[in-house]
């Protein structure tokens, strides 16, 4: 007879495990989302059919079936990747209830891969193919991947991204008239085109280039990284499933919004961070490690001349470079904390390199075309400022009928300070006394979406970059040694 038992942990083993229901949620959600998303390009399936390679992909019985109409997104190759992704969330569950041990987890690694193959690469490579063939303004994003190659182009020519203008690019064939303020500007670092540039070269040579396939390319390493950092197996799956498959980031990836790029830098600082924090000492002064520190610091500053979200990380990365003899004297003060001021520098001296060689041609070349793009572009300032835009606060300046219209200047500088200034230091009140990667990827999150709430855009993209961060917060270890453990 079967062993029955009355002890609740022992029932719970029983069932699938919570990682299992995690991917149903995000799978579920991001097909739907991404249905929506698909609906918004209307001639994909007439597209898909002429294409060289998609459409040689596709059976004449099959498309004679599919009809002119069908469920979204409407087209084959769509349709058969989404029931391929179903079917691997099936084979994932079954294996959560039919295996142990290691070959459990081997399965799930396994479907958890494939399940991103079909959901976020493929879907990413289609919208590729697609563009080739329908036109650089086609099938992606304005600013992350449209906008950004132009930016490569002028790099290449030796013009300056922040002088041009972008009315002679195809980024002048994308959006709505009336919002196409970004043909004047620039508003990323200079980073993004930078790295860019050699693939920008190679692809080209090979006959193919989309920025997108960076965005891939850096996302895989970036997951790994993140996955490397965790220790206990389910939060491991967890943590590449939020980050890969939450349905706001991998919009992002496929369409080529640049969110990814700085967030996989960011990550790979904070596996270096990681790698060099376990090689301190419980007390006493740290000096082991040294490449693994170079290494996160370089990165952080990399990804600080991305894009300026990642400045918000900076207060609580500071904190962490200190991390080793803060823990050796967990009684030490705010006024204490100036004394390590030099040890700070010393440590985070490469990051400051990176972004200051990085950022500075560009500041020298034209100061005022440079600060033009990155800053008074989007605070809304000067003939083409960016619009009052996105899902925040600025809705309520809109409603309540404070501006003329979405172009016009409010200082949202005002609620910004007064919002994020009182939140900063309860913040690092908070990171002080519990300095972990963990609270420091929470504490950057609610800054972040904090700062952007009360900012004059909140785009539906920065909640996913939000949103992944704050995963990490809840997954990453958050244990903080002491020298007495």
């Amino acid at each position: 007879m079967p062993h029955l038992t009355n002890d609740p942990l022992e029932q719970l083993e029983t069932r699938p495990g919570w990682d299992a229901f995690l991917l149903m949620l995000l799978v579920f959600a991001h097909l739907q989302i991404w249905g929506f998303a698909e609906s918004t390009l209307p001639y994909r399936l007439q597209d898909v059919l002429r294409h060289p390679l998609l459409g040689n992909l596709i059976s004449n019985v099959g498309t004679t079936a599919l009809g002119e109409v069908g469920p979204r997104p409407g087209e084959p190759i769509g349709l058969l990747l989404n029931a391929l992704a179903l079917a691997l969330v099936i084979f994932y569950v079954a294996a959560d209830l039919a295996l142990r041990g290691r070959w459990l987890y081997r399965a799930k690694w396994l479907l958890l891969i494939l399940i991103l193959a079909t959901t976020l690469v493929a879907p990413t490579w289609q919208l590729i193919l697609l563009r080739q063939g329908s036109g650089p303004a086609s099938y992606s994003h304005d600013g992350g991947v449209i906008q950004t190659e132009a930016t490569i182009q002028f790099l290449l020519e030796g013009k300056n991204p922040y002088i041009e203008d972008y009315t002679e690019t195809p980024m002048a064939e994308w959006g709505f008239s009336e919002y196409r303020t970004a043909l004047y500007h620039y508003p990323y670092l200079p980073w993004t085109f930078l790295f860019s540039a050699p693939f920008y070269l190679l692809g080209n040579a090979a006959g193919l280039y989309d920025q997108r396939m960076v965005y891939l390319a850096l996302m895989a390493l970036g997951l790994i990284c993140a996955a490397r950092m965790i220790t206990e197996p389910r939060q491991r799956l967890a943590a590449t499933m939020i980050l890969a498959l939450n349905p706001v980031m991998a919009i992002d990836v496929i369409f080529g919004q640049n969110d990814s790029f700085v967030l996989c830098w960011i990550l790979f600082s904070l596996y270096f961070l990681q790698r060099w924090q376990a090689s301190q000492p419980t007390s006493g002064f740290a000096s082991a490690g040294r490449p693994a520190l170079y290494a996160a610091t370089i990165c952080f500053g990399l990804a600080c001349a991305s894009k300026p979200t990642a400045w918000f990380l900076a207060p609580f990365f500071g904190l962490l470079l200190i991390q080793p003899e803060w823990n050796a004297d967990p009684s030490l003060s705010w006024r204490a904390l100036w004394h390590h001021i030099p040890l700070l520098m010393r440590r985070v001296w490469p990051a400051l390199v990176v972004f200051g060689l990085i950022l500075a041609p560009y500041v020298l070349w034209s100061p005022d075309a440079f600060y033009d793009d990155v800053w008074r572009w989007s605070s809304g300032q000067g003939e083409t400022g960016y619009q009052i835009w996105g899902w925040g606060g600025s809705n309520f300046v809109l409603a309540l009928g404070l501006v003329a219209d979405r172009f016009s200047y409010w200082p949202f500088w005002i609620t910004e300070a007064l919002v994020s200034i009182p939140l900063l230091w309860w913040l690092m009140q908070r990171q002080r006394l519990y300095n972990t990667i963990a609270n420091a990827c929470w504490h950057y999150a609610l800054f972040l979406f904090c700062f952007f709430y009360t900012s004059r855009f909140l785009n539906e993209n920065y909640l996913g970059y939000i949103l992944a961060f704050a995963a990490l917060g809840i997954l990453l270890p958050n244990k903080q040694m002491r020298p007495e453990e």
